[in-house]
């Protein structure tokens, strides 16, 4: 499964790439507001880092506005997604989008039924919210294997990219459902490598090999 950051803070992405752990990047105009910088500007940055998929995402709510404001986003690098909502007019601009080459990732999907309409728009990847879900009491993670039933059905080419994802369990989750994608913040990609019986068990074998006087070096 690939794993993207949802991030605009370049300094953050930057450590974090360096692992070379980092696939991906998703934004929103959230984070792009909460960053206080040109939008242009800090996505052509972070196209820069990573060499993988970015999505950016539009902000028109018309399909003309967001054909027009896709296109200036996908000129900005060859690794752009243009991130579009899930409405009538999104997947008509999706449907385009797709017939002119550019990527599109469909987001705010919060049923099987939207995802299969997404897909059928050419969508390249669709957005299901799963801690969005589990916040009104569905179950997010169903919406998951649904789609992914679907899509395998039909052999739709769309991947299936896990959003509002809250805690490394949900990441593991969403392997297991058979997401192609998951897009998480950098708190929650920082506590995937941890465990505390990995800390404790590293403190134990350090405290033995202190005790032996050895030197590897």
């Amino acid at each position: 499964m690939q794993l993207f950051l949802d991030t605009t803070d370049t300094a953050v992405l930057k450590d974090l790439a360096a692992t070379g752990l980092v696939d991906g990047v998703t934004t929103n105009p959230t984070l792009i507001a909460r960053s206080g910088r040109n939008m242009l500007e800090v996505i052509a940055e972070i196209c820069g880092i990573v060499g993988g998929p970015v999505s950016a995402e539009v902000a028109s709510m018309e399909t003309a506005g967001m054909l027009a404001e896709g296109r200036k986003l996908a000129a900005i690098a060859p690794n752009i997604v243009v991130k579009v909502p899930l409405t009538r007019d999104g997947l008509i601009a999706t449907r385009e989008f797709a017939a002119e080459g550019i990527q599109t990732n469909v987001t705010l999907c919060f049923s099987a039924s939207q995802a299969l309409l997404a897909a059928k728009a050419g969508a390249s990847y669709i957005s299901p919210f799963i801690g969005r879900l589990d916040d009104v009491g569905a179950a997010g993670m169903d919406l998951i294997a649904e789609i992914r039933a679907i899509y395998d059905n039909y052999d739709f080419d769309t991947e299936i990219l896990a959003a509002s994802i809250r805690s490394p369990a949900h990441v593991a989750q969403a392997a297991m459902a058979g997401a192609d994608c998951a897009t998480i913040p950098p708190d929650v990609f920082a506590a995937l490598f941890k465990h505390p019986l990995t800390e404790r068990g590293l403190q134990q074998f350090m405290a033995d090999w202190k005790a032996t006087g050895q030197s590897i070096l």
